[in-house]
């Protein structure tokens, strides 16, 4: 625990000091994930709490472990992500979230969708001919339509002749799949040579369905 923390839990709370104590910044971590809706960066939470970044990251743990475990009453979870953390609904109450708002079952990603999407993930940043390459045929629908559904986006131009786009996973992608990290993938083997290795990615592709079949339920 930082000295910055020890120093707020050393503070005697009046109610003129509303955000005096560890519980109070941490209900307003959760009141601010909950009107957001959306990932909030760590950075924002410590520029408005007067806090740093490590300090509002440790916060989110602690909170994390209350929310997120077998144990915990809520209904809800914190996501934590690398830049930035959000508040979600467990998947296991999906159904009922469905009924209540009426919201019709639906944005399962196509096979071939899921092979381009295994391709950017084990692989980023990548061109899109190298995973036309990795799957020897067209992908620019699949990879339009991974973009429209924020799951791959564009990061840069590789220096070379016509430098073409770079593509990565999102921070969506990291929610979708349940993932905190890149290093929550699957393991496999890095791609040395497309050919071998494209049926494993086509494999990962599926393991990365497994993982959830259809977008958590976030806003």
């Amino acid at each position: 625990m930082t000295d910055a923390i020890k120093d707020i839990q050393n503070q005697e709370a009046t109610p003129e000091q509303a955000l005096a104590t560890v519980e109070d910044i941490c209900r307003a971590i959760e009141a601010i994930l909950f009107a957001a809706g959306y990932p909030m960066a760590y950075e924002k939470l410590a520029e408005v709490l007067g806090l740093s970044v490590r300090d509002v990251k440790l916060l989110c743990e602690q909170m994390a472990e209350r929310y997120n475990g077998d144990a915990s009453p809520h209904g809800i979870m914190l996501a934590l992500f690398p830049d930035t953390c959000q508040l979600c609904t467990k998947e296991r109450f999906l159904p009922y979230i469905r009924e209540a708002l009426g919201i019709k079952r639906g944005g399962n990603l196509s096979a071939s969708s899921l092979e381009v999407l295994a391709v950017v993930a084990y692989n980023q940043p990548v061109t899109r001919s190298f995973i036309d390459q990795v799957r020897g045929v067209d992908s620019s629908y699949a990879v339009s339509s991974l973009i429209d559904k924020g799951l791959i986006e564009s990061c840069g131009r590789l220096d070379a002749p016509g430098r073409p786009m770079l593509y990565a996973t999102s921070d969506k992608f990291l929610r979708v799949f349940g993932f905190n990290s890149l290093d929550d993938l699957p393991k496999t083997e890095p791609l040395v040579n497309p050919e071998e290795s494209g049926q494993q990615l086509m494999i990962d592709g599926k393991e990365l369905a497994e993982a959830t079949a259809e977008e958590q339920t976030a806003e």
